[in-house]
């Protein structure tokens, strides 16, 4: 029996849980799990956001475990090993998307946390594919967040080929704009953030930003015209997306990845005039993630953290909605 924290319904308390996964498929592992970020993806699954949750709902897909069985086709993976787990669970293998290396986009990929349970147990059950070994000298109690917060800001640099000399904004500096200025920054980039905290303008520039923004300031916006390569935008309301779009330079890209659920409100002439490109992106492949954490591992980048128990998990989710969090929440069972 596996052992977890689950809600029944819609915005309801977690509450313990268990429940009998089965035999062990050949292609599957077995993860003890030792962390567990909490992302606001968490949040929005446990209140039905969108549309798809099925109770009882264990959260849970910024995993940190070891391997504690594995499948009798697993040879990459070895019993003892740390690895991490994130937003997939595991992909079709067979269609166009899988055998072009984007696992990630492949439309019969399986939600870590869709239709199946998470990891806010004391283990979890995952396509041996989908799994990524964490490197040695990465903090595990941190890790977490990387598998989704962390690959999710590190995935356009890939796609887009972002240069070394680029100059690149990020709106909100929260849970994955506070990792993007650190990955941005050793990338080589020169960071903007845009922020109206005063206080988060101090740790932005900690963090790696070389100069913050208001983003409050329509004078302040107009005075950046035509000065940013990329945009990553990380918030999910919205925003004046015109003001932002004349801060791009020539083929300048605004690229989403929060989910604002309100459609777009984007003028059409400043787009072709200065061949401008609007863009948003998931999770990265296992390969990504890979490189991902290599970078990270190098340049010495890790999420800022605050740790709760496992048994603490609705007070975690209480800090992570109060939007106080510095800067994402780990449930940790060595806390």
């Amino acid at each position: 029996m596996i052992k977890a924290y689950a809600a029944f319904e819609a915005g309801g308390e977690l509450q313990p849980f268990e429940y009998d996964p089965g035999s062990l498929d050949a292609l599957d592992v077995e993860i003890a799990v030792e962390h567990c970020g909490i992302c606001h993806s968490d949040l929005s699954m446990l209140n039905n956001d969108w549309g798809m949750t099925q109770y009882p709902f264990v959260p849970g897909h910024e995993i940190i475990g070891t391997i504690a069985a594995k499948g009798d086709h697993v040879n990459h993976l070895k019993l003892g090993q740390r690895v991490g787990l994130g937003w997939h669970a595991g992909y079709c293998m067979t269609c166009h998307t899988c055998l072009s290396g984007d696992h990630n986009l492949c439309t019969q990929a399986q939600g870590t946390i869709i239709g199946r349970h998470g990891g806010f147990a004391d283990k979890v059950r995952a396509n041996a594919s989908s799994v990524v070994a964490l490197p040695d000298n990465i903090d595990p109690q941190s890790a977490g967040p990387l598998f989704c917060g962390g690959i999710t800001v590190f995935n356009p640099l890939l796609q887009f080929n972002i240069q070394p000399s680029a100059k690149v904004a990020v709106i909100g500096i929260g849970g994955l704009g506070h990792i993007a200025l650190q990955i941005l920054n050793a990338w080589g980039c020169e960071v903007t953030a845009f922020t109206s905290n005063e206080a988060k303008k101090t740790e932005a520039l900690a963090l790696g930003a070389h100069q913050t923004l208001d983003s409050r300031d329509s004078s302040k916006l107009e005075a950046a015209a035509g000065q940013f390569d990329l945009i990553l935008s990380t918030v999910a309301v919205k925003l004046d997306w015109n003001a932002y779009i004349a801060t791009l330079r020539p083929k300048g890209r605004l690229h989403f990845l929060g989910a604002t659920l309100e459609p777009l409100d984007i003028g059409v002439f400043p787009l072709i005039l200065g061949q401008r490109t609007i863009s948003g992106s998931p999770v990265g492949s296992p390969a990504s993630l890979g490189t991902m954490l290599d970078f990270v591992a190098r340049h010495e980048i890790k999420p800022v953290v605050e740790t709760y128990r496992f048994d603490q998990v609705n007070e975690a989710l209480a800090r992570l909605t109060s939007g106080e969090a510095r800067y994402r929440v780990v449930l940790s069972y060595s806390s």
